[in-house]
């Protein structure tokens, strides 16, 4: 069945179409990508996978991958690519809001998230690919929901790689990780405009 797409990403070896109305990959997405180390027979979940750069990469090597977006566009989006780059049996996409479509019981080795980082003024979505980006007044909407959530889905020595802005004050995720009992450290960064996005490693204690 055709789509429309409005743009061709390339990284690597790897070819991504973007849907329309699907977060494009930019400088955020390739930092995850260049500091991505999967292991074999990894668990891995993609939160908020947008187009499935980073999940499509991961099932290279990963036993299996999660794929989650709240964008029902994103959704498809991601097992077209899935498909394209002959990794469709490695990866589950599922629509959801953050971890809300998981079992309770599901734990992963490596949590990937592209958080939606971007301070805004008016907290409206008015379009499904403002999700991607549209962090509430302070930028931290959704980060701080993911910090409270995700150790709940984190296997005992798993890893969480966030990629977030300066803008959306860095210091406060890594408080909030510290008192949740992980390590947190910068691992990349990536200057742009007026901001720098910076990827962050947390580890348990």
């Amino acid at each position: 069945m055709e789509r429309s797409y409005w743009k061709k990403v390339f990284y690597g070896d790897y070819s991504f179409t973007v849907f329309n109305d699907v977060y494009e990959p930019a400088e955020d997405s390739f930092l995850i990508a260049g500091n991505l180390e999967v292991n074999p027979n990894e668990d891995v979940v993609d939160v908020g996978a947008g187009c499935g750069i980073l999940s499509i990469i991961s099932a290279k090597k990963a036993r299996r991958v999660v794929a989650i977006d709240v964008n029902p566009n994103a959704v498809k989006c991601v097992k077209y690519n899935a498909v394209a780059n002959g990794v469709s049996d490695k990866i589950d996409v599922i629509q959801g809001d953050l971890f809300g479509p998981l079992r309770k019981d599901a734990v992963f080795d490596l949590i990937l998230f592209n958080a939606p980082y971007l301070p805004i003024k008016s907290e409206k979505i008015n379009s499904w690919v403002d999700c991607a980006w549209s962090g509430g007044a302070t930028g931290r909407r959704i980060i701080s929901r993911f910090i409270r959530d995700v150790p709940k889905y984190l296997k005992r020595n798993g890893r969480i790689l966030l990629v977030q802005s300066t803008l959306s004050n860095i210091e406060k995720t890594v408080e909030q990780f510290t008192k949740r009992g992980f390590d947190t450290v910068i691992v990349g960064e990536k200057k742009v405009a007026f901001e720098t996005i910076s990827l962050l490693l947390a580890r348990r204690r």
